[in-house]
């Protein structure tokens, strides 16, 4: 791989478990911001947020994207409001091929729910609260260089496309 993978879309969309698919397939690194916060603060994500605050958070976050994409070409997966950060994807697309995994709310909020670890869905009807996280973000996701929908597809159909997309990529 000669460029980054940045895999993006709500939480629930895929993100970390098709963006280790596709890393093995392509024999390639594969990085996971929010676990790597995780590990670094000694906290899951809903305590970061409860105790410094979104922006803290975000802040973290960006500075995570920033030295990962400085890094060796990876297949990376940021939280899922990263992409939704003002300048997040554009700062992103010289060195990644940016793909949005397309998700129906209602599908995110039920792949997401049983992990409760996703800050944003706590305390609150998940679909309802996925479907408000879907209109404020998809304007920023659809900057991303292409989309793939996963409803209705297997991990590996998901996978599949994601690699040809990043085959088919110039610079690849």
């Amino acid at each position: 791989m000669k460029k980054h993978i940045v895999l993006i879309g709500l939480p629930g969309s895929g993100k970390t478990s098709i963006g280790k698919l596709v890393a093995e397939q392509l024999h390639a690194g594969f990085v996971d911001v929010d676990g790597i916060l995780v590990r670094r603060e000694g906290k899951p994500i809903t305590l970061i947020f409860a105790e410094k605050g979104e922006g803290a958070f975000r802040e973290m976050e960006r500075k995570e994207m920033e030295t990962t994409l400085a890094n060796q070409p990876a297949v990376i997966a940021p939280g899922g409001g990263w992409a939704a950060q003002p300048g997040a994807i554009a700062g992103a697309q010289d060195r990644a091929l940016v793909i949005y995994l397309r998700t129906r709310p209602e599908t995110a909020a039920q792949r997401a729910a049983p992990e409760g670890t996703r800050p944003l869905l706590i305390g609150e009807d998940p679909v309802a609260r996925m479907r408000q996280l879907h209109k404020e973000r998809d304007p920023f996701y659809r900057e991303a260089h292409a989309q793939v929908d996963t409803d209705r597809k297997t991990p590996q159909q998901v996978v599949s496309e994601v690699v040809r997309l990043a085959q088919s990529s110039a610079g690849w």
